[in-house]
């Protein structure tokens, strides 16, 4: 069954970060809190969640050796991306107050906590934030975004082929998914779900006129085509700043924002690639409150969900400019079968099984 299993507080308080999952820990890079400094220019920071210790850390800042290796480490941003392929996690674009947008390609290596800027060719997609980026095989998918320079929305699709660090923009068939910021791109299979972000009515340029798509969008990499896809009667509301992530073949979102209705979610919802229909879950124990701009990754059958941010509830909700952010974390938990409480602490001798207070956060593989 279905169960938020673990909360948590005290993490890094964070907004529109970027994370991934490397084994049991997750890596956590940037991102925006209210009240803190982004006019001074400073080194993006790394905070590491351990999943069996149920711990943060932060990584000291890197020591440059002088101007050119200073290059090697990003600045802080918000609004940017991180992927893992193999030892090595990308970041690619995002933002800062002060430097604007980013369209430099760093690198972090998960062996020696080290960044270096990888040598490249091709056509380098234009600095930007909102963006998504996802991983199929060894190359890198760049979706939409909000480019800097051409001040837009924008649908193209770029990618990066890590085996030679060549960019190329795709040439894609078929109708493509409207301009937009913010959204989600997830793959399955051979498959780029993009569901959701924030569109403009009357095209590729900003103009207060608001639109959150809740149409599922394919793009099938092995034709480089946009699919025509059937439509559902069941859809979730469209929202931007959401969560989305693949399980067992099938693609899941939660919470996110929609400013035309004025509303923060907190709701999950379940997408079936093969019969196109959407399905509302309902898992057991508490989950977080309505929020957008969080972070979500996959451990095991676990989600690690943490930060992001909520209207003030004392101020009213739903007011764009009155947020809190939050430093808490997440646990859902996809495992089958799930111990009783009473006999997970009858077995809490078990190698493998750990409590943080009443929460039992991993669970042996086999209980003989």
């Amino acid at each position: 069954m279905l169960r938020w299993t673990t909360h948590l507080d005290g993490g890094p308080r964070r907004v529109n970060h970027a994370a991934v999952s490397v084994g049991h820990k997750v890596y956590s890079f940037g991102g925006y809190c209210s009240g803190d400094d982004y006019e001074t220019l400073r080194q993006i920071d790394v905070h590491i969640f351990n999943t069996v210790s149920l711990r943060w850390m932060k990584l000291p800042p890197v020591r440059t050796g002088g101007r050119e290796h200073a290059r090697d480490v990003p600045y802080m941003r918000y609004g940017h991306t991180a992927v893992l392929l193999e030892d090595t996690i990308y970041i690619w674009g995002g933002r800062n107050d002060t430097e604007g947008a980013c369209n430099v390609l760093y690198a972090f290596d998960i062996n020696n906590h080290r960044w270096f800027t990888p040598k490249i060719s091709g056509t380098v997609p234009g600095a930007r934030d909102g963006h998504s980026a996802c991983i199929l095989g060894k190359a890198m998918y760049i979706f939409g975004g909000y480019e800097q320079l051409a001040d837009c929305f924008s649908n193209d699709i770029h990618k990066l082929d890590t085996t030679t660090m060549a960019w190329s923009l795709i040439n894609a068939r078929g109708t493509p998914a409207r301009w937009r910021d913010f959204h989600s791109a997830t793959i399955v299979g051979t498959k780029m779900f993009v569901f959701g972000g924030r569109a403009d009515r009357f095209g590729p340029f900003h103009s207060n006129n608001e639109i959150y798509c809740n149409k599922i969008k394919v793009f099938d990499t092995e034709t480089n085509s946009w699919l025509n896809t059937a439509t559902t009667q069941l859809l979730p509301e469209g929202r931007r700043s959401h969560s989305a992530f693949s399980y067992n073949g099938e693609l899941y979102i939660f919470g996110g924002y929609n400013a035309r209705l004025d509303r923060h979610f907190n709701d999950l919802w379940r997408f079936n690639p093969e019969t196109f229909s959407w399905k509302k879950v309902e898992p057991q124990g508490k989950g977080p409150c309505p929020r957008r701009r969080q972070c979500c990754c996959m451990v095991g059958d676990r989600i690690i969900l943490f930060g992001g941010t909520s209207p003030c509830p004392e101020q009213g909700m739903g007011d764009e400019f009155n947020l809190m952010d939050h430093s808490d974390l997440y646990i859902l938990d996809f495992s089958k079968y799930p111990l009783s409480l009473s006999r997970a602490h009858s077995l809490s001798q078990f190698k493998g099984l750990y409590w943080h207070g009443k929460h039992m956060f991993t669970l042996p593989k086999k209980v003989k």
